[in-house]
């Protein structure tokens, strides 16, 4: 059985005719009306997409919802997944890091960027019978969401070439290509944004002023400590830190960076008595003990930045690292 967060449910609510029972279709999903919007939070697929389609139904507009809750995204409301899509230097980089963060908000959902020559497609891959209602409204307020969270962190005016949906249209198309502002194609072998080349590597604004501040003050510090016997492996330890909330860099990544092989890389470092993978682990380290000191971060968003995709992974590793949890660490610190 799949999961949804309960903040989706939260966002389809809010986005709902005021005149219908909202505490009522809560109470039905399992969410507490109550209660304060939890991201962690999950609800059944089965039941979210009930869910949906019941609101949709009794909602006078109930064919927009979708579109209306997608286009009420907000990076920040998406706790980790949304600290990676708005911290990656291009708008290519989020996509690509959605494919990797998606699990946090939903295990029945995952995303994948492809190359073609008529620009990128920003694929969302779900299983389900289309002739489900609320599947459908599912999928069209996902694909809603990632245009409007393009929209916020890209530095370009974000449009896509065009939307394309694996379920048949339904009786007017014109509120979808309004809202897009683009052909919409219903009926297709995919869920998907086609967005140009030219738009996908457009550079994200500064999504979290606190998160650039710390990296760059991580990396200034770094440089100030550069002598003469020791700046390749700093260079390279600093330059790995800087890439960690992207994943693991491979050792060619951070090679061209100093315009050298991945071979060369290594031999410079071997003489040194280092290795890529020692460098890794140090760079891992070093950011986690000074993201624990030095900000109020969540643990979970402190997993992310240092290149891991659970918090189980990063507790693991720090208390291996360091003798104890990082919440032991920051309480102690």
């Amino acid at each position: 059985m799949g999961q949804v967060t309960s903040l989706f449910v939260h966002k389809v609510i809010a986005q709902a005719d005021d005149s219908l029972d909202k505490h009522a279709f809560l109470e039905a999903v399992g969410v507490d009306p109550e209660a304060p919007v939890d991201p962690k939070v999950m609800v059944k697929d089965t039941d979210y997409y009930r869910f949906f389609a019941d609101l949709a139904r009794a909602d006078p507009k109930g064919l927009e919802l979708p579109l209306r809750t997608g286009a009420s995204m907000r990076c920040e409301e998406y706790g980790a997944f949304g600290l990676a899509w708005k911290s990656a230097p291009t708008l290519r980089g989020s996509c690509e890091r959605a494919s990797r963060y998606a699990r946090v908000l939903t295990s029945v959902a995952t995303y994948q960027v492809s190359e073609a020559e008529e620009g990128v497609y920003m694929h969302l891959n779900r299983d389900g019978d289309r002739s489900q209602l609320g599947l459908r409204l599912s999928n069209e307020a996902t694909i809603a969401s990632i245009a409007a969270i393009s929209q916020e962190i890209s530095t370009t005016t974000f449009q896509a070439k065009a939307i394309y949906f694996k379920h048949g249209a339904p009786g007017s198309t014109s509120a979808h290509e309004r809202h897009f502002g683009c052909p919409v194609h219903f009926n297709t072998k995919m869920d998907a944004l086609l967005i140009s080349h030219e738009t996908m590597q457009a550079s994200n604004q500064v999504g979290d002023p606190a998160i650039v501040k710390f990296f760059e003050s991580h990396l200034d510090e770094e440089l100030s400590k550069l002598d003469n016997d020791a700046t390749l492996e700093r260079l390279v330890r600093t330059q790995i830190a800087q890439s960690l909330s992207e994943g693991i860099p491979a050792v060619s990544d951070i090679a061209s960076r100093f315009n050298m092989s991945a071979r060369t890389l290594q031999r410079r470092l071997s003489e040194r008595g280092y290795s890529f993978q020692n460098l890794i682990d140090e760079a891992r380290r070093e950011l986690a003990k000074q993201l624990l000191r030095e900000t109020r971060f969540p643990l979970a968003q402190i997993a992310f930045l240092t290149g891991f995709s659970e918090q189980s992974a990063f507790n693991r590793a720090f208390k291996r690292w360091a003798g104890q949890t990082p919440r032991s660490f920051r309480l102690k610190a």
